[in-house]
């Protein structure tokens, strides 16, 4: 079973195409980096996939059906800055909302749900501040709620909008190493990523994106200099350090 399937998907914002033709196909298990320059679609990919837009055509199945939000099977961290932090809520409270697919937006959290929050604050070090207003809270530590808000979902999926960004570097590996625990329970995760310098080390798999699919594969095969020049043009210079595109 693929844990993504995308078929003549199009999106278009005022009549303007932003996404044309996207085919992609990528088998579970894998820690799949969605890479391309500004403006290539990349969060419209993620909003198209998982039915946040209206305007847009074509066919998409995560595990071999239609996604469908309630079924609780995805988990879903947004770009910060497409968040109201001012938000009167708590960080636990943030993380208790991953619960819903399981209970129902008006269902009482269980014992269960609240114990399953707080053990997913705990896996990304942030148990101390599960009562602090996530307004008072840092970049790097906002996001990390919004992991762990994913991660107390027990999803088979994930899709997380540039989880690094603005992030310092032992947040960055904190993320990295539990995504790749995820991975490595056989979960599927899908990354919007800029920083190409760690794709290799980071990723199994890769999807070249300019507003349509340029290309999309395993990391060797796929994360190539000439792939990376197709997606980005102009706008990319590449030189290998030590056999690796830069």
């Amino acid at each position: 079973m693929e844990a993504l399937s995308v078929e003549q998907l199009q999106v278009a914002y005022d009549k303007k195409r932003v996404l044309t033709n996207i085919n992609v196909n990528v088998p579970t298990g894998q820690l799949t980096a969605i890479i391309g320059p500004n403006g290539a679609g990349k969060s419209t990919l993620l909003k198209a996939i998982l039915n946040q837009l209206q305007n847009k055509q074509g066919a998409v199945q995560i595990l071999g059906k239609p996604y469908k939000p309630k079924e609780g099977i995805v988990g879903y961290v947004p770009q910060r800055n497409a968040v109201d932090w001012d938000f009167p809520t708590t960080a636990l409270d943030v993380v208790l909302m991953g619960r819903y697919g399981h209970r129902g937006l008006l269902k009482w959290m269980t014992k269960k749900d609240h114990q399953k929050a707080f053990d997913a604050l705990a896996s990304v070090n942030m148990q101390e501040f599960a009562n602090r207003s996530i307004g008072q809270l840092s970049g790097g530590q906002q996001q990390r709620v919004f992991l762990a808000r994913a991660l107390a979902q027990d999803a088979q999926v994930y899709f997380l909008d540039e989880p690094f960004a603005g992030v310092d570097v032992a947040t960055e590996k904190m993320i990295i190493d539990i995504l790749k625990g995820l991975r490595d329970e056989g979960k599927s995760i899908f990354v919007v990523h800029h920083d190409l310098q760690t794709v290799e080390d980071y990723f199994d798999y890769t999807v070249l994106l300019n507003e349509t699919i340029v290309a999309a594969g395993p990391i060797k095969p796929t994360f190539t200099a000439e792939n990376l020049q197709k997606t980005y043009g102009g706008r990319l210079v590449l030189f290998e350090k030590e056999g690796v595109v830069v």
